[in-house]
């Protein structure tokens, strides 16, 4: 039974190292091969862009985004499995919208599994358009796995 959110208030905060517990937790979940603890530790201490998406105590979801010179890469979009579908993944690739817009970046970047056709048709519906492939991008059950990309012109 998956918890629903929808009329509660969700908000933005900060990811932060006494987080990040929860934040692996939900990784797990959601993932076959997660980003490790380590991953997220280096990513807050590299600066990078991170944001939990919080109602009441619950994370319902994170982002976690590296800024270039005209462009925001997007390394780890993430809903908990119990709030999925439920529209989170769209709040959250708006908020990285706004602030990458606010940084004056041109354009998002990111990669997505060729075997997440559920992440790529949010993706899609965003509007996001597929620019290439990455071949052996990432780990799998059996050996690799290719990468779609995706760019959004803001």
């Amino acid at each position: 039974m998956s918890a629903v959110f929808r009329s509660m208030e969700a908000a933005f905060e900060p990811m932060t190292d006494p987080r990040l517990d929860e934040v692996v937790a939900i990784e797990r979940r959601a993932y076959d091969h997660p980003w490790t603890r380590g991953n997220f530790a280096d990513s807050l201490r590299s600066g990078y862009h991170a944001q939990l998406l919080c109602a009441g105590n619950a994370v319902l979801g994170y982002f976690v985004a590296m800024q270039g010179v005209d462009e925001v890469h997007l390394l780890n979009i993430t809903v908990d499995p119990a709030y999925q579908g439920q529209g989170w993944g769209r709040i959250m690739l708006d908020a990285l919208a706004l602030w990458a817009r606010a940084q004056k970046a041109q354009w998002l970047w990111l990669e997505v599994r060729i075997s997440n056709k559920r992440a790529q048709e949010v993706y899609l519906r965003h509007g996001y358009r597929r620019v290439g492939e990455r071949r052996n991008y990432y780990p799998a059950a059996h050996g690799r796995e290719d990468a779609i990309v995706m760019s959004y012109r803001l």
